[in-house]
């Protein structure tokens, strides 16, 4: 039986990737984090006909003997889903090369994805996958732009934007990674060139349309503003934005990221859990509806201006299914032995559109091009 261990295996991500996982036959699934209680209280919730074997693991992937717990499973794939990532180094990766493990993880923060090349050769000598952002950027975003790119002779701008309904499930992790750069520089390719612009500043509005329709946005730092300019040879901009649903909690985040810009606060980042305590107050209002949006402009094939709008609509508070199905693809291609090249790389053109249809019927989510 192959052993899968799931680092942050209950949390708000991990317990996702369980629970799509358990079909699998011949399979040992480990739910792994620093709870024993919580790793139970998860398995106890997943369908009781599960055909994958679940167990509990305690584990902290920052203590001194992680890689030796790690060696002493021999699994065959660890995913690491415990956040944030922002400020970790490479133990996790690389306790798993050196246990013969193949890795994945759904790491948002920039330095983290950009740089796990890093380990390129390690991973080759080893013989094992490694693959970091495996999640909504850049794996699915990725995905979607590569699906187009054929169709522009030139890609002059590339804007992407992820607007969550205001019912979604706060992840705490993903919550510190966002404060972390509330009102810090951030560093985009703009006007042809690199620039700073500010976390959670340049507020505006879009139009997802459907049944999302307006929302607000603001900067977010995230591993594409710096992959895809020199990637898919953009010429005048990359961008990326998220937002709030309810409008007092947005201006909120802008009014925090202007003190944090100001130093009349260094870092919110320490604050998230009261934050997300906060914030929760608000729960019964807005909507459980949430969308992904990718803008490409350009010159076609023909010559003329070209402009291609992919806009994700997730309904019924299944929005956060969405960062968890760039892993759950890939770790299943590899426990059905599906060719991958060895070596260390970001989660940057490894799939098809047709990979995350099944996924997209599954949760009641569907996707318009115009």
């Amino acid at each position: 039986m192959k052993k899968v261990v799931v680092l942050g295996g209950y949390g708000n991500f991990g317990k996702r990737i369980v629970e799509s996982l358990v079909g699998i036959d011949e399979l040992t699934i480990y739910v792994a984090g620093r709870s024993q209680e919580k790793a139970l209280k998860c398995i106890e919730h997943l369908p009781v006909n599960s055909k994958a074997l679940l167990k509990p693991l305690v584990i902290d992937i920052f203590a001194a003997d992680f890689e030796e717990q790690i060696k002493s499973l021999s699994p065959y794939l660890v995913i690491h889903t415990s956040g944030p990532f922002q400020g970790q180094d490479y133990r996790v990766p690389k306790a798993c090369i050196a246990s013969g493990a193949n890795y994945i993880d759904l790491a948002d923060d920039r330095r983290f994805v950009c740089d796990i090349t890093e380990l390129d050769q390690y991973a080759k000598d080893n013989g094992v996958v490694v693959v970091s952002g495996a999640s909504s950027v850049p794996g699915l975003s990725s995905t979607v732009i590569q699906h187009y790119r054929d169709q522009f002779d030139t890609l002059t701008s590339i804007d992407l934007s992820i607007a969550p309904g205001n019912k979604a499930e706060r992840g705490l992790a993903t919550v510190e990674a966002i404060l972390s750069y509330t009102g810090h520089p951030i560093s985009v390719f703009k006007n042809g060139d690199w620039q700073n612009i500010y976390g959670w500043m340049d507020s505006k509005t879009n139009n997802f349309g459907g049944f999302v329709g307006k929302r607000h946005l603001a900067n977010v730092d995230v591993p594409d503003l710096e992959l895809f300019p020199k990637h898919y040879n953009v010429e005048q901009r990359v961008t990326f934005q998220a937002g709030l649903e309810l409008t007092f909690l947005h201006q909120t985040m802008v009014f925090m990221a202007a003190l944090a810009k100001r130093g009349v606060v260094k870092n919110w980042a320490p604050l998230a859990k009261s934050i997300v305590t906060t914030s929760n107050l608000f729960l019964p209002f807005g909507s459980d509806k949430g969308a992904m949006e990718v803008l490409l402009r350009g010159v076609g094939v023909n010559g003329q201006d070209k402009t291609v709008r992919w806009t994700l609509y997730a309904p019924k508070g299944n929005g956060p299914y969405i960062p968890t199905l760039s892993t759950i693809i890939l770790a299943k291609k590899l426990l059905q032995m599906e060719d991958i090249d060895n070596g260390a790389r970001p989660c940057v053109d490894l799939f098809e559109i047709s990979d995350f249809k099944p996924y997209f019927d599954a949760f009641d989510i569907h996707f318009e091009e115009r």
